[in-house]
């Protein structure tokens, strides 16, 4: 379980493509804002008809709604890898805590180890571990 679990730890610790990501939408959510403010500049300083200033100013307000969607669930897919990263961690540090045969129930390894424990029958429980595994 231990390898298993490290074997997890590079997938997760690796965002450089999400960060990649995240840092282009960034980028175009500043150039969609610096367009939204230059129409309301427009719009206030030059005659402009405002059926097709409403347009313009929709367009913008849609597409900056759409990438900062984008931007939030990038943001979001970080640092769910980050936070899964740290709980392996744990896991790993708690597992190679544990000795090798357990003789009596101990709250503090359970709670280290077990993520959730999935009731479907009488005889059928399965423990999913902190690190995915299942049992």
């Amino acid at each position: 379980m231990i390898q298993d679990a490290k074997e997890l730890l590079p997938q997760l610790l690796n965002t450089a493509e999400l960060e990649r990501k995240q840092s282009e939408l960034h980028s175009e959510l500043q150039v969609i804002t610096e367009m939204v403010q230059q129409c309301i500049s427009e719009n206030a300083h030059i005659p402009i008809d405002q059926t097709e200033y409403k347009k313009r100013y929709d367009t913008l307000a849609e597409k900056y709604d759409k990438v900062k969607n984008q931007l939030d669930a990038i943001t979001e897919q970080i640092s769910r890898k980050k936070l899964q990263h740290t709980e392996i961690q744990k896991f790993i540090s708690a597992f190679q805590k544990t000795p090798d045969v357990l003789t009596e129930f101990d709250a503090d390894t359970w709670y280290a180890l077990v993520d959730f424990a999935t009731v479907y029958a009488t005889e059928d429980i399965r423990f999913t571990f902190k690190n995915g595994q299942e049992i």
